[in-house]
């Protein structure tokens, strides 16, 4: 039976670049993000790796992978979760993840979970909710 856990999450870094000619729309880019998690999840400095369609300067989507290692619920580890997600034009991120299969280690290992978050622009803090199962 899957337990939920939730938190929160800062950026703690973003660098962007444009990937290809021109800055025209569709524009694609790629983002690196360090992230700091709290809460169920605890991982300080995560690594995360965003591939971005901008349809116009300010809506598009996104897929991803993150990279957490510290703890989930108390249970020490790393794993990588896969992103997919939108945003519009007032800014707000709407996101869900899962873990990628045999990414989990340490006490994490079978990790298997979905998630998802939705950041609103200019609120520092993301909440977050994750369901997942241990082997």
């Amino acid at each position: 039976m899957p337990v939920q856990t939730s938190g929160h999450f800062t950026y703690a870094d973003w660098t962007e670049r444009t990937v290809g000619p021109g800055e025209a729309h569709p524009k694609l880019a790629h983002a690196s993000v360090a992230n700091s998690f709290t809460g169920g999840i605890e991982a300080a400095g995560t690594t995360c790796e965003y591939t971005i369609v901008y349809g116009t300067e300010k809506t598009g989507t996104f897929t991803g992978m993150e990279l957490l290692t510290g703890s989930l619920d108390g249970r020490a580890g790393t794993f990588v979760v896969e992103e997919r997600g939108f945003f519009g034009a007032d800014g707000t991120v709407h996101c869900t993840f899962e873990v990628v299969p045999d990414t989990g280690t340490g006490e994490l290992a079978g990790l298997r979970g979905i998630g998802a978050f939705t950041a609103v622009r200019g609120e520092p803090a993301v909440p977050y909710t994750f369901d997942y199962e241990l082997d």
